[in-house]
């Protein structure tokens, strides 16, 4: 088989990775792709946007691609499984109408209400008066979020209602472009985070493994959002006991309420939960696609082909697949970040010490690099994902610090304390 990947970032090279690992696969080909996808033996770099669906329809009908797999959740939201299924393709991720549920955080929030999934209290506003009325009503710590994409950083926490106030000015005054259109306004939830990434082809639903993600830049979960700064698999706090009631609770009843609207859903949904201290959950955001960065850490300890289970989803026969398989284990990865991320940030800094980090035994996974003319370059916020997998956390842990000290570019920054919880 010959498998197309769309996007350019951490997660598409983890899928590619993964991929290539199976018999089954001949080529695997990344468009656009990074530096890293440019150096793995079997793949090749397509230097075609992400959007450009024409481009990508014309390649793989020539090429005799197999299989799509769409990374990122922009090009779903704006339709390429759509344009890709009338050319005859055969593509892994939801139509139009199904990345709904990640590119409006509304729409998610009242297909959330009518099938009866637990999720926290939440307003949606149009404009900012009404918002701020409602704020100043509900006091604070309280959650602003823009309703649309954001690139994972269009959810402020806010401590005071000054600071919710301001976040609803940015908001509408347009820092987050049309994704600010409309404004959430969430209760604030307290507690442990968890990620579960699920397969789906519509009538059937799958977990992956637990993660954990960690979204703040500072250490001790700390200072402004980011698409991620760190992860680890199996989260502990996500028992077998939590895992069935949120098979039962959450995914299911999002596919059955999704099959009720007409859509057919085949691809990865990705609940974020926030776990309260006495071991209930509740739904913060739904996505439309694997997890960046808990991709890198739940595909390593996959023992099942990847590609057998995204074609099963395709062809809509989940439901005859054995159970999926796991490595025993942990796995962690560690995001190496450009200096200022996630704001302002220089491009073009040489990377170093790569080889060094994988001689120990990481995988680094590449998320913002760019190579020319065989220079490694940054070219991203968020620059590499240092992975390890080892017997428990505290050796994987170990090894992933270990590699990060190998690695080095001009201001480069990354989190220490990856993982505290599980220390």
């Amino acid at each position: 088989m010959k498998v197309l990947v769309v996007g350019n970032g951490g997660r598409e090279h983890a899928l590619a990775w993964k991929l290539l690992q199976s018999k089954q696969i001949e080529q695997v080909v990344c468009a656009p792709g990074n530096g890293g996808t440019a150096g793995i033996k079997g793949c090749q770099n397509l230097p075609l946007a992400v959007d450009d669906f024409e481009g990508i329809s014309q390649f793989a009908l020539h090429e005799g691609i197999s299989l799509i797999l769409v990374g990122p959740e922009v090009p779903l939201a704006k339709g390429i499984t759509d344009y890709l299924n009338s050319k005859g393709l055969k593509v892994f991720g939801p139509t139009r109408a199904g990345a709904q549920i990640e590119a409006s955080k509304a729409w998610a929030k009242a297909l959330m209400q009518e099938a009866g999934i637990p999720t926290a209290q939440a307003a949606v506003f149009t404009e900012a008066a009404a918002a701020k009325s409602y704020v100043k009503a509900q006091g604070a710590p309280i959650v602003v979020k823009a309703d649309g994409l954001a690139a994972g950083k269009g959810v402020i926490v806010a401590e005071t209602v000054e600071q919710a106030q301001a976040a609803i000015d940015a908001m509408f005054g347009g820092e987050f472009g049309s994704a600010g259109k409309f404004v959430v306004i969430e209760e604030c939830l307290t507690g442990e985070e968890v990620s579960v990434l699920a397969l789906t082809d519509g009538l059937t639903i799958r977990p992956l493994q637990p993660a954990q993600d960690h979204k703040r830049i500072g250490e001790g979960d700390t200072g402004e959002n980011t698409g991620g700064m760190g992860a680890y698999a199996p989260a502990p706090i996500a028992t077998k006991e939590v895992m069935a009631r949120i098979q039962k609770e959450v995914l299911e009843k999002a596919i059955a309420a999704l099959k009720a609207k007409g859509i057919d859903y085949r691809g990865v949904l990705y609940a974020g939960l926030m776990m309260t201290p006495k071991g209930d959950f509740k739904v913060l955001e739904f996505n439309c696609r694997f997890g960046d960065p808990e991709t890198q850490v739940v595909l390593p300890l996959l023992e099942t082909p990847l590609e057998e289970l995204i074609l099963a989803c395709v062809e809509q026969r989940l439901a005859q697949m054995p159970p999926i398989a796991w490595k025993q284990g942990a796995a962690v990865t560690v995001v190496t970040a450009s200096g200022g991320y996630p704001g302002a940030y220089e491009k073009g800094k040489v990377i170093t010490g790569i080889e060094q980090a994988e001689a120990l035994g990481t995988t680094v996974f590449h998320a913002g690099t760019n190579l020319n003319q065989e220079q490694l370059l940054t070219d991203g916020g968020r620059v590499l994902n240092v992975t390890a997998v080892g017997e428990n956390f505290d050796q994987a842990l170990a090894q992933a610090y270990a590699g990060i000290q190998c690695i080095h570019f001009e201001g480069m920054y990354y989190r220490r304390d990856i993982g505290h919880r599980v220390r």
